[in-house]
């Protein structure tokens, strides 16, 4: 499931507080943002609007800002307004601009991919901005191998769902039947036998292709020594007895 998370702007606006009070509660630590996007945008969770109005309301109560500093330091906050996030799980996602700029593909390529469910955002902020974790660099650049490779969207939605049913199964193997998971991998085994194949094809063409080009290369570069000798000749001087002759 994915999580929602929010903005710096849209997070003060719900609070009602000044971004100079969240820079402060940031500051001393009592609370602190998910995340941050590779634009140094940072995002928080929901869980940061119950936080900052239990902080309210200890003030209102008459606690100075140091002392609510020392007490969430010593005890944190209430269980019902803990963070659910493991940690460790913050860290930089990447804006879908972000994504296309570093695997040089257009957005628009990219909202496609997840249209056909081969790629999908870890998270989507409250406004429906999506953020995925720096792996997708690479993931979508194996993606852009695959096509290269002959793959059509479809077959690669199979890949990518052989990737999402090997990483469950690995994660805990009793989530399917016995059965269920020996058809899932001798699934996976055949289609890891069929890239091989193509990727061994591949190999072969490329080294075909290598030495027609290097081959090339010597055959041009030659050629162009043998015309810049003609346009040298055509240059020459007409020697005197030539000329007499005339």
């Amino acid at each position: 499931m994915k999580k929602s998370v929010m903005f710096r702007d849209k997070l003060v606006r719900k609070l009602g507080i000044s971004e100079d009070m969240l820079d402060e509660l940031e500051k001393r630590k009592i609370v602190k943002p998910f995340g941050i996007t590779e634009e140094n945008v940072p995002y928080y969770r929901d869980e940061v609007i119950e936080q900052v109005n239990y902080i309210n309301n200890m003030v209102a109560m008459g606690y100075g800002m140091e002392e609510i500093q020392k007490i969430i330091k010593k005890v944190g906050f209430p269980k019902t307004v803990r963070s659910s996030g493991k940690k460790g799980s913050s860290g930089k996602h990447l804006t879908i601009g972000d994504l296309a700029a570093k695997v040089e593909v257009s957005a628009r390529t990219l909202k496609h991919w997840e249209e056909k469910g081969i790629i999908e955002a870890d998270m989507r902020s409250s406004g429906g901005f999506r953020l995925y974790s720096g792996i997708y660099v690479y993931l979508c650049k194996l993606v852009k191998d695959l096509q290269l490779f002959g793959y059509s969207l479809e077959q690669i939605k199979d890949i990518s769902d052989h990737f999402r049913d090997f990483l469950v199964i690995n994660k805990n193997i009793d989530v399917y039947s016995y059965e269920e998971i020996g058809k899932k991998l001798d699934s996976m085994s055949d289609e890891i036998k069929l890239l091989k194949e193509r990727i061994l094809l591949l190999k072969e063409g490329i080294g075909r292709w290598e030495e027609l080009i290097n081959k090339k290369v010597k055959e041009i570069s030659a050629l162009k020594k043998r015309n810049r000798k003609r346009l040298e000749k055509s240059k020459k001087p007409i020697p005197e007895k030539a000329k007499r002759k005339k």
